[in-house]
């Protein structure tokens, strides 16, 4: 399986340049930045569509292997602030996905049933069997975000689960599971912009919530509590990738190129017969009119 270079990467690997390392600091990350890609915005979109055979044949693999008995699955989780692109990641990455292959699970505010047991009880019902890849639209870390700045529950309560959440990750990919976090980074700036816009067209009226206000009005506390997040769960085994979303068609590639890397480090092969292919192909010859 070769890797296709895109003619404007700029070599560094994707999984490299937007890794959450030591000291990393969210607010010194440009939302409006590209890294690992030199291109325009033609560039990108050309660059999406050209990784898509490859992506196919992955995916594939991973689910050949799946179907017989292999323990490999992926789950790619994908987190973010209103109007930061999640819906744009579902429909232009994972749309172009064989569906048979992927399960897409968008976790809502928790029902009475999901409230009345322990916050990952829902993430545990959703996770990706062997052969899949599973996809997250929000997911367990709004356990330590909304319910942190929105004060839904005590402090001592949010402040317990950042070890819960790396010690349930552990377990993800000690059972052969490649956990690809992601966070999509948009400016303060850039999200009014989207909101704006949300409001001006009817075709956009829909996507609106007045909810989304008042998260606005607490920027500063979300932002911190990512930056909390990325200090206690990027891990050596479960790292968080953060993604510039302000570009969209780079937040897109971006995703893109994280999950075909990830697939590619699999290495996975087609795997063989579990039948005679040579009597096989004189059984079929033999049907021949």
């Amino acid at each position: 399986m070769g890797q296709k270079k895109s003619k404007k990467s700029a070599g560094t690997p994707f999984s490299d340049a937007l890794r959450v390392g030591e000291g990393f600091l969210l607010s010194d990350l440009d939302p409006r930045a590209t890294p690992a890609f030199d291109g325009d915005k033609s560039d990108g979109e050309e660059a999406l569509a050209d990784a898509d055979d490859e992506i196919d044949d992955l995916q594939e693999r991973l689910y050949a292997n799946g179907q017989s008995g292999g323990t490999q699955k992926v789950l790619l989780l994908i987190q973010g602030l209103d109007t930061a692109g999640k819906g744009g990641i579902m429909r232009h990455v994972v749309g172009a996905v064989d569906p048979q292959g992927t399960e897409i699970t968008a976790f809502k505010s928790p029902t009475q049933e999901e409230l009345d047991h322990p916050f990952l009880w829902r993430i545990r019902k959703a996770l990706p069997e062997a052969g899949m890849i599973g996809v997250f639209d929000r997911s367990h870390y709004e356990d330590v975000l909304i319910v942190r700045v929105e004060e839904l529950v005590e402090p001592a309560v949010w402040a317990r689960r950042y070890s819960t959440i790396n010690e349930f990750e552990q377990s993800l990919v000690d059972d052969d599971t490649t956990l690809i976090k992601v966070m999509l980074h948009i400016s303060h700036e850039e999200q009014g912009e989207r909101l704006a816009e949300r409001l001006e067209r009817p075709d956009k009226f829909w996507k609106y919530n007045p909810g989304d206000i008042d998260t606005r009005l607490q920027w500063d506390a979300y932002m911190q509590a990512y930056q909390d997040i990325m200090d206690k769960t990027s891990t050596e085994h479960a790292p968080w990738f953060v993604v510039p979303a302000d570009r969209k068609w780079y937040a897109r590639l971006a995703v893109q190129q994280l999950l075909r890397e990830h697939l590619a480090a699999l290495d996975l092969e087609w795997p063989p017969a579990d039948f005679d292919v040579t009597k096989e192909q004189k059984r079929l010859k033999k049907t021949t009119r």
